[in-house]
């Protein structure tokens, strides 16, 4: 029997691709949003200047990282990453951006959770994936939802922005959870 999934990098609108020369001016455009720094890290929002963005995206072996672009153009819409693995538990924690608003709210982050899940469970061999979002973020919480990952815990008050408190969700998805919600075609059953 063979799996007869998708290319491994590549969706109905978007491809996972590694870095390439000039992202980094697209990139530093990203900077320039709030939101976007602002969903993308709980850390105080600082733009990353050109050298830090250039050394971003190295894969290392703790970390499998790549650029999102789109299919009909190639354009830079953003990041994903699987980081913070744990080869020995079979474990990684995700991170996603999609960097300018033009690009938001398109179904584009939910294409991408589906692209680096199947990636994770079927090709790193992961059995559980696991993030954290900031409460403020619902958008980003209803896309993890849509693509399986489940609530495991909060850290109260975590977040500080405005002014005001916030909280930090802890999330997570389990191989036979994506499975059920992903199933594979093999050939014989076409």
């Amino acid at each position: 029997m063979t799996l007869t999934t998708d290319n491994l990098f590549y969706s109905k609108r978007l491809k996972m691709t590694p870095p390439r020369e000039g992202d980094v001016q697209t990139m530093l455009q990203w900077n320039e949003d709030p939101e976007y720094l602002r969903n993308v890290d709980t850390d105080i929002a600082i733009p990353y200047s050109e050298k830090q963005l250039e050394d971003e995206g190295e894969t290392k072996n703790k970390e499998v990282y790549f650029r999102l672009r789109t299919h009909e153009d190639d354009t830079l819409i953003g990041f994903v990453v699987i980081h913070s693995i744990e080869w020995n538990n079979r474990c990684g924690q995700l991170a996603i951006g999609i960097g300018l608003a033009e690009h938001r709210n398109k179904g584009y982050g939910t294409e991408a959770l589906h692209l680096i899940l199947r990636y994770a469970f079927h090709e790193m061999n992961l059995d559980r994936v696991g993030l954290d979002v900031i409460s403020y973020n619902a958008k980003g919480v209803r896309a993890y939802e849509k693509a399986g990952f489940q609530l495991e815990g909060r850290a109260r008050s975590a977040v500080y922005r405005d002014g005001r408190r916030y909280d930090r969700l802890m999330m997570g998805i389990l191989k036979p959870e994506w499975e059920a919600l992903n199933p594979i075609q093999m050939e014989d059953e076409q």
